[in-house]
């Protein structure tokens, strides 16, 4: 049973984002809290949560403070972000410091559910017109990508191969002996770096794409110090 914490101060919202998680997964075990600093007395008390969503405006947080000090705190939680601000370049500067997903509050209930179970299955989610890197050719975005490619882990090396390969998450940590949750964190931090925002779109764009070896010397060198 998937369990999620709803981090926003204003109940009617709580209670459709909400709906919009049991809309997905009726199953759900949902906490809330109205704070950061409620937020991170649950998560002190409170193991397995699944995901994160939380609206920027908070009473004790202002811009991106709060996500990042969940993201200090508990660095492994996906923390998708649930707001009225559509700025691309808010967007942007969301998924750049590494949230799950951008859900905007004008999101319809059912489509919400969709990014939720999107989030879940290692997806990051953005806004429908929301456009990643306007006016790259592609023989630019190959490039980039092969660069992006060596900032990832060897362990997250591991999980792109199988995942391009069309393995599910389910059988990646059964493979590489991690936990279920702990792929999932891979994937998303994996989407983030390379700039893309489905695993679909990854299995297109590195589909084809030679990535390096996680047992090569000097790659594992140049990775020393990194989280695995």
């Amino acid at each position: 049973m998937a369990s999620f914490l709803i981090i926003d101060d204003h109940p009617l919202f709580r209670e459709a984002l909400g709906n919009a998680v049991r809309l997905a997964l009726p199953e759900a075990r949902i906490l809330e809290a109205m704070s950061i600093e409620d937020a991170l007395e649950i998560l002190s008390a409170e193991q397995g949560i699944d995901l994160a969503l939380l609206d920027l405006s908070l009473p004790d947080a202002t811009g991106f403070s709060g996500f990042l000090r969940l993201r200090e705190t508990y660095p492994r939680l996906p923390v998708a972000i649930v707001s009225s601000e559509e700025d691309q370049h808010v967007v942007r500067e969301a998924l750049a410091l590494g949230a799950a997903g951008y859900l905007p509050k004008s999101t319809s209930k059912r489509e919400l559910a969709q990014s939720i179970e999107g989030v879940l299955s290692g997806s990051v989610s953005v806004p429908r017109d929301f456009v990643a890197t306007p006016q790259r050719r592609k023989a630019e975005t190959s490039k980039a990508l092969e660069v992006k490619l060596r900032e990832l882990t060897p362990q997250q090396i591991r999980v792109l191969d199988l995942l391009r390969r069309g393995y599910p998450n389910r059988q990646i940590a059964q493979e590489l002996q991690l936990a279920e949750s702990t792929v999932k964190a891979h994937i998303t931090e994996i989407l983030r770096k390379l700039g893309l925002f489905s695993r679909n779109k990854a299995i297109i764009e590195i589909g084809k794409m030679e990535l390096p070896d996680p047992r090569n010397r000097a790659y594992a060198k140049a990775d020393r110090g990194r989280p695995q």
